[in-house]
């Protein structure tokens, strides 16, 4: 079972986004008809450019002359220039001149319309077909429901909010590494996991 970044994703048999850089995050809001590419995470300079956390496997998402849709409102925007930096990317879009307009960019999702998604891997995922599965053991003990997902870099968490008296009512972090996850069933709304020694804080019941 493969654990690249994908596996945070919503599998249709599209990919439009996928990985991230930072461990840092917000869940997305998906409008209908669109998939979450990236989020900008803050200005850069005086000329307009934004940090934008990348979270697709495509970074030709971010070249120039790319057409982007900006927050909850769907905002049109062109890419006027793009560099990697550091990880993530320096994105300047034209109707971006100066500091203050990139600063209220801050937070919003980057989203490209659904047609335009690329081909996913057999087991790769959308975030938001992750977010919400309930979330078994291999002999189907709640554990509870993934509330989110954190990028680290080398690989996914999946932030899981406990059912009752599991882990001490305390959300349990499970790695999305191939012997951690056993599978992931999004029409049946299960993720099943083989828990590792230390991943609990006490036993279960």
């Amino acid at each position: 079972m493969k654990t690249r970044s994908q596996r945070k994703q919503r599998r249709s048999g599209k990919a439009g986004s996928s990985r991230a850089n930072r461990f840092h995050r917000r869940s997305a809001f998906i409008p209908d008809g669109y998939l979450a590419v990236g989020r900008i995470i803050g200005a850069h300079g005086l000329q307009g450019e934004v940090k934008v956390e990348s979270h697709t496997d495509f970074d030709t998402r971010f070249t120039p002359g790319q057409q982007l849709f900006i927050g909850e409102k769907l905002a049109q925007a062109e890419i006027e220039t793009s560099r990697p930096h550091k990880g993530i990317f320096l994105i300047r879009f034209s109707d971006i001149s100066d500091r203050f307009e990139a600063e209220d960019l801050y937070s919003e999702w980057l989203y490209i319309p659904e047609e335009q998604a690329m081909e996913l891997d057999e087991d790769a995922f959308w975030v938001h077909d992750i977010v919400g599965l309930t979330v078994q053991t291999e002999t189907q003990k709640r554990l509870g429901k993934v509330a989110d997902v954190l990028f680290t870099g080398a690989n996914e968490v999946y932030i899981i909010r406990p059912e009752p008296g599991v882990n001490r009512d305390r959300d349990l972090l499970i790695p999305a590494l191939a012997d951690v996850v056993r599978s992931v069933d999004v029409e049946a709304g299960i993720l099943t996991v083989r828990l590792q020694p230390g991943l609990l804080e006490d036993e279960m019941p």
